[in-house]
């Protein structure tokens, strides 16, 4: 026999609602994003899909649609994604971009983590520097007129794949005993991160040819990359101080108590424990390096927005800065969202249990 409670409770859908949607703040947030995407999301669909031109891809396209203007970023992806490289050469830095995204997909996965990885990236940035610069076999091209998504791409990888180790050695001498090593790790990192990424490129870009004869003074585009390692390595290194505090003090005295030497107890005991543990910490400061490679502008590099913004010069185009944008900002949102997701493997693996 039913009971009039339990039959009221039943014909009662506010438990129902509850636990779809939660309280009734989360009902209304709910209701509200919903009106927005009601009122919003048809007349966007027009101006993106519906209402805009595609081909052919000339200016009189753009003329005669009433949506957004594709027709643009389709005649100019190649300029905005390799800046102003020689025309006939840009399967090169194509190629580049190719070989650097596919030695990023196979260094994630854990089966290739070991010393041959290393020689993989090594042989593959060489390669990439000589696709780019060319010589023994390829036209000459000036790292003054690379730019778009290969720079983007070597300057991230260069800077982080080089600061990451920096930053370790740097995390460890803040931390020594010994306190020369102490106090000129503390300087440089202290000093690094008081300057803006920007004070450090001008001084890069102006200060080094006063100081150097132009005998070994590097290129623009080395200056730029020595500027961004910088920065990373003192970023990082402030993220993994932060987990090497995290590790208990008995795991350094169970690792001293069983013979290991200070190189062998932090390889294998301390250093994996403490980067586990800053790993959204590590992700976040290595997507923020990912967008700080468009300040290089400062240093006359021609990054993906700077390419962008050259394209959008040419008088015989409306200039359609928003589609130029988006189609920018989902190549940066591709290259983060990427990285992100394989943080988040790296954090449910290490939280998975040893079997």
């Amino acid at each position: 026999m039913i009971s009039t409670s339990s039959l009221s409770r039943k014909m009662n859908p506010l438990p129902f609602l509850a636990r779809s949607f939660g309280s009734p703040i989360n009902i209304l947030i709910t209701v509200v994003f919903a009106g927005i995407l009601f009122f919003a999301l048809p007349p966007l669909v027009r101006w993106a899909i519906t209402d805009a031109a595609f081909f052919p891809a000339i200016p009189e396209t753009c003329k005669s649609a009433s949506g957004a203007c594709w027709s643009f970023v389709i005649a100019k992806h190649s300029q905005i994604l390799f800046g102003i490289y020689p025309d006939g050469e840009r399967w090169r830095p194509l190629l580049v971009c190719a070989l650097l995204i596919g030695m990023l997909i196979y260094s994630v996965r854990p089966s290739a983590w070991s010393k041959r990885l290393a020689w993989v990236w090594a042989g593959g940035l060489g390669l990439s520097w000589w696709l780019m610069g060319g010589g023994i076999g390829l036209a000459n091209v000036e790292s003054d007129l690379w730019g778009g998504l290969p720079v983007t791409l070597i300057l991230t990888v260069v800077a982080i794949g080089l600061g990451f180790p920096t930053a370790i050695l740097l995390a460890l001498a803040r931390r020594s005993k010994l306190p020369v090593i102490r106090l000129l790790a503390t300087l440089f990192i202290e000093m690094t991160r008081a300057l803006p990424l920007l004070s450090i490129l001008f001084i890069a870009s102006i200060m080094l040819p006063l100081m150097l004869p132009e005998e070994i003074l590097p290129d623009k585009f080395f200056r730029a990359l020595i500027a961004l390692y910088l920065f990373a390595s003192a970023y990082l290194s402030e993220v993994i101080r932060g987990g090497l505090q995290a590790i208990p003090k008995g795991q350094f005295e169970a690792g001293e108590a069983i013979g290991l030497s200070f190189a062998q107890l932090q390889a294998k005991i301390i250093l994996p424990q403490a980067i586990n543990v800053v790993i959204p910490a590590l992700t976040n400061t290595i997507i923020v390096m990912i967008k700080n490679t468009s300040l290089v502008l400062v240093v006359g590099l021609f990054d993906l927005i700077s390419s962008g913004k050259a394209a959008l010069a040419d008088p015989e185009w409306s200039s359609p800065s928003i589609e130029t944008y988006l189609f920018i900002t989902l190549i940066y949102f591709i290259l983060c969202f990427g990285f992100s997701r394989f943080a988040d493997r790296m954090e449910q693996r290490a939280k998975a249990p040893v079997k």
